[in-house]
């Protein structure tokens, strides 16, 4: 039976970033990911805008995410910025990038640290023994076991923790999805933008549109048109964890691509209106978190609070996506909110860690950490804290934190305790 010491299960942006610097640690590493391509909601989901590595005018996640980040944009000619721009209230910077690019540039680095993966696969199960995980992996041709010392979930939804028999958490309400769709065919100038929102209006009192899919903002469609869509539309009522949810998602996303396509064509100035391109994933904000050693608060993130076991920083505004709107409430100047290694650790498990958007935290800090730049961060934690756990042939939670501090800013990561803000 073919055996590692890491298996990494989820190849979105904490998952790439966890295998990268496990096999860079020294680690033998396996990345499962169940497209046919590294980057996530970066790539599949079109969400190709990362933020948030800086807060102002400080630089508060690096490493091997902001490494690839860099590489991209180094790539298609665009400058590396250094800080978020000077007049920015919230001081969260959004770095547009090619995600053809960035998805390429993962592959090289994946395999370039040494890591195997394998594309189209899933876990099929999971099984904690007293020398390690057996899994097996659901591939095109069947199922496959294999044996991994550590185990780490970059699912995003909690998956691997869940096929252990681990405790995860679900809120009562979930935020909205998005499909990103462009929109192209028009004069934005031209148009008569009292004309087409009170012909929407009139269809939403109808019921044949809905106020959301006009996306977060308060049913108007001014700012949809304005940018030719992209990151706009919400898809609600969806539940993205399971495969008949995500089913239940994309087709919920794409029938509200076309809805809106059939009413924007029908208006004066749209007739020519077309879809220019969409993302092959509906992109799922929220699932659930894992029930960990540590939860962090809203209260917590808000006041930046600094945790005797924290092993990255995170900046991003608490960011409630509701049916219509928005609840938002960024973050003050000064305040650099840190994520600890007990959130990433489930309650009850061994060998097992947890990266990406579904680490432990209620609601409010949750909607903040969920972005990439942070999900990037605690992947990076995640890996080598994995890689650790598997050299010594301890628990990932019994890695000394100074050992896994070092091995982190070794690698280029921004690391609170040994980098005060």
């Amino acid at each position: 039976m073919e055996s590692y010491d890491v298996l990494v299960a989820g190849g979105g942006t904490a998952g790439v970033v966890a295998a990268i610097q496990a096999a860079r640690a020294g680690a033998s590493a396996l990345l499962v990911e169940k497209t046919g391509v590294l980057g996530g909601t970066m790539v599949a989901a079109g969400v190709n805008a990362p933020a948030s590595f800086f807060a102002h005018d400080r630089q508060v996640i690096a490493g091997i995410g902001w490494e690839l980040v860099r590489r991209t944009l180094e790539a298609t000619g665009q400058p590396v910025p250094r800080a978020a721009a000077p007049d920015s209230e919230t001081g969260i910077l959004h770095i547009s990038i090619d995600p053809a690019v960035f998805a390429a540039l993962a592959d090289e680095a994946v395999l370039g640290a040494g890591a195997e993966m394998l594309l189209h696969t899933m876990l099929a199960s999971a099984r904690l023994d007293a020398d390690g995980w057996t899994v097996r992996l659901c591939t095109k041709t069947g199922l496959r076991p294999l044996r991994a010392k550590v185990l780490v979930d970059c699912t995003g939804d909690a998956n691997a923790v869940s096929l252990a028999g681990l405790e995860v958490r679900r809120p009562a309400k979930l935020q909205p999805g998005t499909l990103v769709v462009r929109f192209g065919g028009y004069d934005f100038a031209a148009l008569d933008l009292e004309a087409i929102q009170a012909a929407f209006d009139r269809e939403v009192a109808a019921g044949r549109l809905r106020p959301s899919d006009a996306g977060w903002f308060g049913g108007k469609l001014a700012a949809l048109l304005r940018g030719g869509g992209g990151n706009c539309i919400h898809v609600t009522g969806i539940d993205g964890r399971t495969s008949e949810g995500r089913t239940a998602a994309e087709v919920a996303g794409r029938r509200v691509m076309l809805r809106l396509l059939r009413f924007l064509r029908a208006q004066p100035g749209l007739e020519g209106c077309r879809v220019t391109s969409f993302a092959c994933e509906c992109g799922i904000r929220e699932t659930v978190t894992i029930l960990g050693r540590a939860c962090v608060t809203g209260d917590d993130y808000s006041s930046g609070r600094l945790w005797d076991d924290a092993v990255c920083y995170s900046h991003y505004a608490i960011d409630i996506h509701e049916e219509a709107g928005l609840d938002y409430r960024r973050l003050q100047r000064g305040v650099y909110p840190t994520i600890p290694l007990g959130a990433m650790l489930p309650a009850g498990a061994r060998q097992l860690i947890v990266a990406g958007r579904c680490i432990s935290g209620d609601r409010d800090a949750h909607a903040a950490y969920r972005v990439q730049a942070t999900c990037m961060a605690t992947g990076q934690a995640a890996g080598a804290a994995a890689a650790l756990a598997a050299r010594r042939g301890c628990d990932v939670a019994d890695v000394p934190l100074g050992e896994l501090r070092a091995l982190l800013a070794a690698h280029g990561a921004i690391v609170p305790h040994l980098h005060p803000m």
